[in-house]
């Protein structure tokens, strides 16, 4: 789905125009990826989820390793930072699904694969408590950078 249109500015810089619709009536649908901060997995993960949750949007919530954060519940004030930016995207966007992703690699949780899903299990049942109601899954990105889905939880 396109972009909304930018605007240019006198600087000659363009700005996005955030709006709730697409200029034509029809709103917009957004997701929400509780994502690893690594650049690598961004593009891979918003791509699957536009698709997942046929969303047009999906708004990032970003921190090294959130898996083992969420997992953990700790340290504190960056779990209720990731709440706080996951509440505003439901409440304000209306986001349709969470997405809670670990991946190959992570320098913000180096744990193998195995743990991490792990991780990811634990996190998603927190997540759960704190929003019933709205879909929320787990994702692995690969070493090839693929995403997949994890049906365990």
């Amino acid at each position: 789905m396109p972009l909304p249109p930018c605007r240019a500015r006198k600087s000659g810089r363009q700005t996005l125009s955030l709006a709730t619709s697409n200029g034509q009536g029809t709103a917009m649908r957004f997701c929400t990826a509780i994502n690893c901060m690594d650049g690598r997995v961004q593009l891979p993960v918003i791509n699957y989820l536009r698709e997942r949750f046929s969303a047009d949007y999906v708004d990032s919530v970003t921190e090294p390793g959130p898996n083992l954060i969420l997992a953990r519940q700790e340290p504190e004030a960056l779990v209720q930072s990731i709440l706080a930016r996951v509440t505003i995207s439901i409440k304000r966007h209306s986001s349709v699904g969470i997405a809670l992703v670990g991946h190959y690699n992570c320098a913000g949780n180096p744990a193998s694969k195995e743990e991490q899903v792990q991780h990811l299990l634990a996190a998603v049942k927190f997540l759960r408590q704190q929003y019933a109601g709205i879909p929320i899954i787990a994702l692995w990105v690969d070493e090839t950078w693929q995403v997949n889905e994890i049906s365990d939880v």
